[in-house]
């Protein structure tokens, strides 16, 4: 007896960066995973939390997302993530799922 209905189930090789860095009051870790999942959007995952999200460039403008889902209490700290979001990503077009 099945107990759900599977989605979807993919194996896919993908490209994952891994990147470590300071500032003044803070040292990140992040795994930039790019995959042709979630309509393109790269999966950026805090190492050190496990907090993860999908990030596409208006979520990277987003100060106010950054802060929430990584946990930073600093809106200019905050505002720094965006700054190297904005370098570290590609500027690729996203897919929308729905129209």
């Amino acid at each position: 007896m099945e107990l759900f209905d599977k989605l979807y189930d993919e194996y896919e090789n993908v490209k994952v960066r891994f990147i470590g860095f300071t500032t003044e009051h803070t040292r990140y870790d992040f795994g930039i995973i790019f995959t042709n999942m979630f309509f393109g959007k790269p999966l950026v995952v805090c190492m050190q939390t496990g907090r993860s999200t999908l990030l596409d460039p208006k979520e990277i403008e987003d100060i106010g997302y950054l802060q929430n889902v990584f946990h930073i209490p600093d809106y200019q700290q905050a505002a720094r993530l965006s700054d190297f979001f904005r370098e570290a990503l590609p500027g690729i077009p996203f897919i929308t799922q729905y129209e």
